[in-house]
């Protein structure tokens, strides 16, 4: 009897103690996620079933200041200048031959002309957050394109008219960092 009378008071404490540990995992998780701001919570993936994936042209490097004709523009891949851009806001537009070898290095590339004061200020946010020299943002004028933003990475693009910060977002984070030759060289 007094067998399972203990038993019996080990099981109760066994169970306590499990639904005790469970409670404070709960209160962790919840403490946690609360604790992250939202502009840095992972973000919705759904934003992403517009982005265009092209195929590779390749990653060779060109003689330094060498043109190239790319398969469509702007570019997502291919030959090469031996330089890449550093992340940057730029108010110039820059070679995209240079902007190719950043996004090899696992960069985002932005491109704006004339988008609203408010778009301008998002991208910028962005660009001081992720300046990496292997998963930072680049953002530089494109002319042609007026209030239209076009992100992107290593064979991805996405066209954003009108602007959606929740898909540039979304774009940013499923591709900063994954170009094919990240981190594998220190950056000039």
């Amino acid at each position: 009897m007094k067998s399972i009378m203990l038993s019996s008071s080990l099981n109760r404490c066994f169970r306590l103690t499990v639904a005790l540990t469970f409670l404070a995992l709960t209160v962790s998780v919840a403490m946690a996620h609360d604790s992250v701001p939202k502009e840095d919570a992972p973000a919705d993936v759904k934003g992403l079933e517009q982005v265009q994936t092209f195929r590779s042209e390749g990653r060779a490097h060109l003689d330094p200041g060498e043109k190239w004709e790319y398969g469509h523009y702007p570019p997502t891949s291919g030959p090469h200048d031996p330089k890449p851009v550093k992340p940057a806001f730029y108010k110039i537009p820059q070679a995209p031959e240079k902007l190719v070898h950043s996004l090899e290095h696992g960069n985002i590339v932005i491109y704006y002309e004339t988008p609203a004061p408010s778009v301008l200020a998002q991208l910028n946010k962005w660009q001081k957050r992720y300046g990496g020299k292997w998963d930072g943002i680049i953002v530089t004028p494109l002319p042609g394109l007026g209030d239209v933003v076009i992100l992107t990475a290593w064979t991805k693009m996405l066209r954003l008219d009108p602007f959606d910060p929740g898909r540039a977002k979304a774009f940013i984070d499923a591709f900063r960092g994954k170009g094919p030759e990240h981190g594998q060289n220190e950056m000039q």
